[in-house]
């Protein structure tokens, strides 16, 4: 069995005959807490690197047959240098990384990994929410800072607890996830009703202005597209409830970060729960962290991260490229 190693090939590299497949941030999956039995066993050639900057992208997949890329962001510019290139393997469900219309001229097949971390996302999203709605972070701070050994009676009742149970949710985004989303909150005595999808003229369903206005819960698992990019902006979050929460666990640019920092600031919504940000990992002076706002809670995009998720993310992801590397050589 080959043994993996990083920022370098692996040890059958000498075998000209195979493919050879670059992936640019193995880093992201941590692979050394995984079992990459699926991962050693493919029949190419696989250099791993923990990560690319920006002026080693072309470099390293000028030879490339094929890539597995989580994040690095893929041009036309430099996939242009890559002309061996047929296959890119995204390990991730979001494709906005790639610049789908030059591998489409390209004939590039791009292949991404839907459904991988459905538990563990829809676990992270009603993590948030009921952190929101039990003010968790603020009574456990208020332990630490030993508030509760000074209350002068058993209980500490500082912050508003909301029960969900009889809540409204809004669900943005109705595929696998968002159906598993939708599962939870109706497991916690919830009303749900299903957004239709932005930009579609079409759609039966009723429209996200029309749903906002009643709504005390609305959970993004929506694709970033044209038609959703800045969805939550300032105009959609005067429409919400001064006691509403917003809950994205899917694509940072979902959210117009501005408006969101002012309807947080000045309480025209109840809070938010976001594991995504627009820039990530985000500037030290990013607008939703250069001060603390009670009523909002952020995580390091680290929904996904379940073991059970990421594993299934490797599995699928070489279960992919080795069905392709077949049926090229077929």
């Amino acid at each position: 069995m080959t043994k993996l190693t990083i920022d370098a090939p692996l040890e059958n590299t000498t075998q000209a005959s195979k493919a050879h497949v670059v992936f640019l941030d193995a880093e992201t999956l941590d692979l050394p807490s995984l079992d990459t039995k699926a991962l050693q066993q493919l029949d190419a050639n696989v250099t791993l690197f923990q990560q690319t900057p920006k002026a080693e992208i072309a470099q390293r997949i000028r030879e490339a047959d094929a890539i597995l890329v989580n994040k690095v962001v893929l041009n036309a510019e430099d996939l242009q240098q890559a002309k061996q290139l047929r296959y890119i393997g995204v390990t991730a469900t979001g494709t906005n990384n790639i610049d789908l219309d030059y591998c489409k001229q390209a004939g590039i097949t791009v292949q991404n990994v839907e459904g991988y971390g459905t538990d563990s996302v829809a676990q992270h999203a009603l993590t948030l929410t009921l952190n929101l709605a039990t003010n968790f972070v603020a009574y456990q701070r208020d332990v630490h800072n030993q508030a509760w050994s000074a209350s002068s009676h058993f209980s500490l009742l500082n912050h508003p607890v909301v029960e969900l149970a009889g809540k409204h949710a809004v669900i943005v985004g109705h595929g696998e996830l968002g159906k598993r989303v939708e599962a939870l909150f109706i497991a916690m005595g919830m009303k749900v009703s299903i957004a239709g999808r932005p930009g579609k003229q079409d759609d039966p369903r009723p429209t996200l202005a029309s749903l906002l206005p009643e709504a005390d819960v609305i959970s993004l698992h929506c694709p970033l597209t044209n038609d959703t990019n800045k969805l939550i902006n300032a105009d959609v979050l005067s429409l919400m409830k001064p006691t509403a929460f917003l809950i994205n666990t899917a694509r940072g640019a979902l959210v117009d970060e501005d408006a969101l920092h002012n309807a947080l600031k000045s309480k025209q919504i109840g809070g938010a729960g976001l594991d995504v940000l627009s820039v990530e990992p985000p500037p030290v002076d990013h607008i939703l962290l250069k001060e603390p706002l009670p009523n909002l809670l952020i995580t390091p995009h680290n929904a996904w991260i379940g073991k059970g998720a990421r594993q299934k993310l490797l599995d699928k992801t070489v279960s992919h490229l080795s069905q392709f590397l077949s049926e090229s050589r077929s």
